[in-house]
């Protein structure tokens, strides 16, 4: 049977995939291998099923073996859905939350319990451990399980997660698990019918404002900053106007203030939006996903809420308003676009936080066994902003760049010239002196007259404050009140070099004079 069949035929609860059978063959050949308290680590992109797969695993190890489970997970979302799996599996289990009276926890031999809960629990020694054989921990990458891994000294544990990289840089994930079994890759999981192919878009950012906070990653204060900012959010909202428009769109942003900012920019351009985080209650979050889920054109601006545990096939596009250090975080955001429908099997990933260029493609074929053992090497392998932006090159959107049609090359490589100037002895002035004439060059050659290159200059805007935005680095004075200046004495430069100079270039381009 084809893997096509497969996905088209099964059930869920009953029937299991391929690949699904061979992981839990893999892990069932290590509980026979090794010692009883064996910590196995196994790594599945998300959408591959991995609910599913120790769903089975307890289901048979109940049958097997005269012990208890116990699953972990991180969310009250997350315990709810892994429950209702687990009764799919004809598995009878007892979900110990804050609310849950353990009297009859005897009657049990699966619990399914949020991490905090458990550690209270376990502190007061309201629950009985003495009998749990296989512990199994949902997204395992969080730091959060450790500290109950002393609880459970005899037991085997086996860490689920779509990327074996530690949440904390100082607690890698090979000081707590003696082994990683890796599954199906992205790519073997899109090409078999099984995940949609992420179609990515990329718009340079500049973000040397971010600062970076003790959890390793941007802080939500230097990112409300930076992407609230107006610029920021006129280039969303062309982004999603150029890439997304009409499909159904999930927002990520790192802050709340952020995504307010987000959800009143769009409904003041009259598109059908709605904000989410971790303040609106129960009743309200089952409203928003309710109406999500049947809106076509629906947007949904969030944070950091829908990274885990939130799953809807009808998500065509995925935007990454925000910037992060976290390789699970950016696996996590767009795996939300991933999951596949009979007319879906691509969708759209619009990038605003120079992720892609950070990490790579996702579907990258990453090396998860080397990134276990060698946490570090990864890590310190990643650019630095600093390092990407020089890399960066300005790329004109696509109507724009339709404005430009007879120039068959409009890029200048700031970075480039300014080195090559120093190198003659030249003042660095000339970077921007050279950088207007090519500016003026493109707008003459795709000009009759001099009112149609001035028209066309108008439109270089994010051109210009790109190479502004570059020449003031290299030359190390970035402050902003001198950066806008620049800007806009840069205008006022090209406008009377075309002024000055047009006929001249528009003769040394065609030959001829331009008409009278």
């Amino acid at each position: 049977m084809s893997k096509q069949t497969e996905l088209e035929e099964r059930k869920v609860g009953k029937d299991l995939y391929s690949y699904q059978k061979g992981a839990i063959d893999q892990i069932f050949k290590r509980f026979e291998e090794a010692q009883d308290d064996y910590h196995l680590l196994y790594q599945l992109p998300t959408g591959g099923g991995k609910t599913v797969i120790f769903s089975e695993i307890v289901r048979q190890y109940l049958k097997h073996h005269n012990k208890k489970v116990l699953v972990m997970t991180h969310r009250i979302e997350l315990c709810k859905q892994t429950s209702s799996v687990l009764t799919e599996f004809g598995v009878v289990n007892k979900v110990i939350d804050s609310k849950a009276n353990l009297n009859d926890q005897g009657e049990f031999s699966c619990f399914v319990a949020m991490v905090e809960t458990l550690n209270n629990r376990l502190q007061d020694d309201k629950l009985d451990i003495s009998d749990i054989g296989l512990v199994i921990i949902d997204e395992a990458h969080y730091n959060s399980f450790t500290k109950l891994f002393k609880f459970f000294s005899k037991s085997f544990i086996l860490g689920v997660t779509a990327t074996p990289l530690s949440s904390n840089v100082e607690l890698p994930m090979t000081d707590n698990y003696d082994e990683l079994i890796v599954g199906e890759t992205i790519e073997s999981l899109i090409k078999d019918g099984f995940l949609s192919r992420a179609e990515m878009f990329t718009y340079n950012v500049g973000l040397t404002s971010l600062v970076v906070g003790a959890n390793g990653d941007y802080t939500v204060k230097s990112s409300e900053d930076l992407y609230t900012d107006n610029d920021m959010l006129t280039k969303l909202i062309s982004a999603y106007e150029e890439r997304s428009k009409g499909k159904k769109t999930l927002i990520f942003n790192n802050g709340i203030n952020t995504s307010l900012h987000v959800y009143d920019t769009f409904r003041a351009a009259g598109y059908p939006i709605a904000h989410l985080d971790n303040t609106n209650t129960k009743k309200e979050r089952a409203l928003i996903l309710r109406w999500f889920k049947k809106t076509p054109d629906a947007i949904l601006t969030s944070v950091s809420i829908l990274t885990t545990g939130f799953d809807e096939p009808t998500v065509e596009s995925i935007i990454l308003n925000r910037a992060t250090k976290s390789l699970t975080l950016y696996y996590q955001m767009i795996g939300r676009g991933s999951r596949i429908l009979k007319d879906k099997n691509t969708f759209d990933v619009i990038d605003l936080g120079n992720n892609f260029h950070r990490f790579g493609p996702w579907g990258d074929n990453l090396d998860w066994q080397r990134i276990f053992k060698s946490p570090n090497y990864y890590l310190d392998s990643l650019l630095s902003d600093d390092e990407l932006e020089n890399n960066f090159r300005y790329e004109m959107p696509d109507a724009l760049r339709a404005e430009f049609s007879k120039s068959a090359d409009i890029s200048f490589n700031v970075h480039e010239t300014y080195v090559s100037s120093i190198r003659d002895g030249e003042s660095s002035k000339v970077v921007l002196e050279r950088s207007i004439a090519q500016h003026a060059k493109i707008c003459v050659e795709n000009s009759e007259d001099v009112y149609d290159a001035l028209a066309l200059a108008k439109m270089l805007g994010d051109d210009i404050d790109f190479r502004i935005q570059r020449y003031t680095k290299c030359i190390s004075k970035s402050t902003f009140n001198f950066v806008e200046w620049m800007k806009g004495d840069y205008r006022k430069k090209l406008n009377a070099y075309l002024r000055s100079n047009f006929d001249e270039v528009f003769e040394s381009i065609n030959g001829f004079p331009p008409e009278d």
